[in-house]
């Protein structure tokens, strides 16, 4: 009899355990972050690795509602998704990711766009960022570099990926014309040339320590600068003043 009430015990404890443990992973599962997800890519094993990449994330579960293989095709599936996030290739068929990029951002504001490409040619870079896009990274990154890469987009930054250039080694040639346009701005805007500094390295997706490292002046001091222009500008983040700095060929 000891040894029934033995063995049921076990049972129960068996039980027990395996709810927990059901229980656990229900409750981790939940603490996922849902993200519903479109990927505008035509080359179909690439696609199928995205999609086992995207599973192994720990911060969000995501939702791959559409998979667009042209351009004409990512345009209407966009009218009928709410999708929050565009993996987005900027060479696809009939209509390449650059010509339907600045539409797409116009109508569908809140949807963040990761361009994942082949291209590094910073003429197309500053094209994709003037164009809308959160985030630029090269198709030959790790699996670490694109889960931060997407971690980094949905919380509302910028992100340029490794080997991504916004300059032309690392400085523009500054015409008379160009020097002569920065100075309107800078008058316009009130900015200091110090802030003006700050903000051509703020759109090459410098962090404040980079920022500090570069002109020798601490973080506190580049924190205070960033807070300035952003005030001058009127906006209230980094997308914003990489966006003026592009499209008033700052650098």
């Amino acid at each position: 009899m000891f040894q029934d009430n033995n063995n049921i015990n076990k049972d129960r404890l068996n039980t027990l355990s395996n709810s927990t443990i059901e229980s656990q992973a229900i409750t981790n599962d939940s603490a996922l972050q849902i993200v519903k997800v479109i990927i505008a890519e035509d080359h179909l094993l690439f696609i199928e690795g995205l999609k086992s990449v995207l599973k192994q994330s720990e911060k969000f579960d995501f939702d791959i509602t559409n998979i667009a293989n042209t351009g004409p095709q990512l345009e209407e599936m966009l009218k009928t998704t709410d999708a929050e996030l565009l993996l987005l290739d900027l060479n696809m068929p009939d209509k390449d990711g650059l010509n339907v990029l600045a539409d797409i951002k116009g109508k569908y504001k809140d949807l963040k766009i990761l361009a994942l490409t082949n291209y590094d040619e910073v003429k197309l870079v500053k094209s994709a960022f003037k164009s809308g896009v959160d985030g630029y990274i090269l198709k030959n990154i790790g699996i670490h570099d694109l889960h931060n890469a997407i971690d980094v987009v949905m919380d509302g930054r910028t992100y340029v990926g490794e080997g991504v250039e916004l300059v032309n080694n690392g400085i523009k040639p500054l015409t008379p014309e160009m020097k002569a346009y920065q100075d309107k701005f800078l008058k316009k805007y009130n900015l200091t040339k110090r802030e003006m500094e700050i903000l051509s390295l703020i759109a090459q997706a410098l962090s404040n320590k980079e920022i500090a490292s570069e002109l020798y002046i601490s973080d506190q001091t580049v924190s205070v600068h960033r807070k300035n222009i952003m005030r001058k500008l009127g906006v209230s983040n980094a997308a914003a003043l990489i966006k003026i700095a592009y499209e008033n060929d700052l650098i």
